[in-house]
């Protein structure tokens, strides 16, 4: 496993100041691999996050806050130390402790969420609690991984977790089913078309077992004419093998064993009570039996949603069947089945799609004459308080740029406040679109506002 450790060391810093003593002014820019998130993007990413809030509120889920920073052992028995994310792609480093010959703790910032949800739920003793947790979470997660079209090292993940004790009914296919049906309902709420759910059953631990040994003996003549990742693949995490996307490779993957012809009596009846209830749904779907993840605690179900508009790397989110995880991480048998969502890559569907996202203000207050900004505040002040979206203008400006600057914003409406309009409590109200204009009474103008 290849870990970078960054110990902080006050000499191994750069100092800022150049050789004459004077502080350097070259231009500092964010990290590669990260990015600034500014308007209006960011109205595409209140929006995603709004209308995933209100989808998992009709489906009884509640938020978990996380740290970002989690014990890297958490990871490493969860996620798995031969996978790509643990053994390539973390961000970790050792925390020294205050005495030199103290050992310190290696902490990580979390690659995915799933692991920190559970840690979580066994720390603060969840299953405790009546019935079955039902969680969401949205946030950062940190790779450090080559940077490519929607992917980056800081990246977003909306996620949800249904995880508790077989009592629950935490194993059933009706809780696999339950996430899909909600996944797809989110994507419709979003406006998101064309998107394809791809399943597979990655069987249980004994099945995975067998299967690894089948596929390592069928990998063994074949996996030198393969690509770099994939012969390392072959011999440490040999599934993994099944999820790479290099061309060239293809048609080997093709022709290995499928784990759906090696799954036992219980994974293969959980997986067809699974697929009856989403036809009774009317949730389409296509069986992958190449899908199997990237994650070392899947079992059973797992599924991605993909979207042709984003190329090669097509999934927009995934998920899966973790039984064991709890266990695994020395808490109590809670079967559990969870998804993320990559926002980046949701917010790009969204753009290609055009959807139409941000909120244009409803009204533009142009304040005419001087003194007139008080009166513009105050008016604003008013309508805010019935959840309209107000901007105001400046009383140094002529009208007509207060109105380019309003049709440049994309306000539905400009409200003229001046001498006049006070003295008789009729404002102007201008139809930004149409270009009709009436005098409308103070203490109707929001009501006629929000009923156009």
């Amino acid at each position: 496993m290849c870990l970078r450790a960054i110990i902080y060391n006050r000499s191994r810093i750069p100092d800022p100041a150049g050789s004459d003593g004077s502080v350097a002014q070259s231009l500092i820019k964010a990290v590669r691999g990260t990015r600034d998130l500014l308007p209006p993007d960011t109205d595409t990413w209140n929006f995603v996050d709004a209308a995933a809030r209100d989808c998992f509120r009709v489906y009884n889920f509640h938020e978990i806050r996380t740290p970002i920073l989690e014990d890297l052992a958490l990871f490493q028995r969860s996620v798995g130390e031969e996978t790509d994310i643990v053994a390539k792609e973390m961000f970790a480093w050792e925390d020294r402790a205050r005495a030199e010959s103290e050992k310190g703790q290696w902490l990580a910032l979390r690659p995915e969420n799933t692991a920190g949800v559970v840690r979580a739920y066994i720390e603060h003793k969840l299953w405790e609690r009546p019935g079955l947790q039902k969680l969401f979470y949205i946030g950062p997660q940190f790779r450090r991984e080559r940077p490519q079209k929607g992917r980056y090292r800081q990246f977003y993940q909306i996620g949800a977790e249904i995880i508790g004790p077989p009592s629950s009914g935490s194993e059933s296919p009706a809780r696999d089913a339950e996430v899909l049906d909600m996944l797809a309902a989110l994507l419709d709420r979003l406006g998101i078309e064309h998107v394809s759910l791809q399943l597979n059953s990655v069987g249980d631990p004994e099945d995975r077992r067998q299967y690894n040994v089948r596929l390592r003996e069928a990998l063994e003549p074949v996996a030198g004419q393969m690509c770099t990742d994939c012969r390392r693949r072959a011999v440490t995490n040999p599934l993994r093998v099944l999820d790479c996307k290099v061309p060239a490779d293809q048609p080997i993957i093709g022709s290995l064993p499928r784990i759906s012809d090696h799954l036992g009596p219980a994974a293969r009846e959980h997986f067809e009570g699974l697929q009856r209830i989403l036809q009774r749904l009317e949730i389409p779907y296509s069986i992958n039996a190449r899908l199997v993840r990237g994650l070392d605690y899947y079992v059973r179900t797992v599924f991605e949603f993909t979207h042709g508009a984003l190329g090669a790397q097509n999934a927009i989110l995934g998920g899966g069947r973790y039984d064991g995880l709890s266990e695994a991480l020395g808490g109590p048998r809670s079967p559990g089945i969870g998804f993320a969502i990559g926002e980046d890559r949701l917010v790009m569907a969204l753009a290609e799609a055009g959807a139409a996202t941000a909120r244009a203000p409803d009204v533009f207050i142009a304040p005419l004459g001087p003194g007139m900004n008080a009166e513009a505040a105050r008016l604003a002040h008013e309508l805010r308080r019935h959840d309209l979206i107000v901007e105001t203008g400046d009383d140094s400006f002529r009208l007509k740029k207060l109105l380019e600057t309003a049709a440049r914003l994309g306000a539905h409406y400009a409200v003229i406040v001046g001498e006049d309009e006070l003295a008789t409590g009729q404002l102007a109200l201008k139809d930004l679109s149409s270009g009709e204009q009436r005098q409308v009474p103070r203490e109707e103008l929001a009501a006629r506002i929000i009923k156009n």
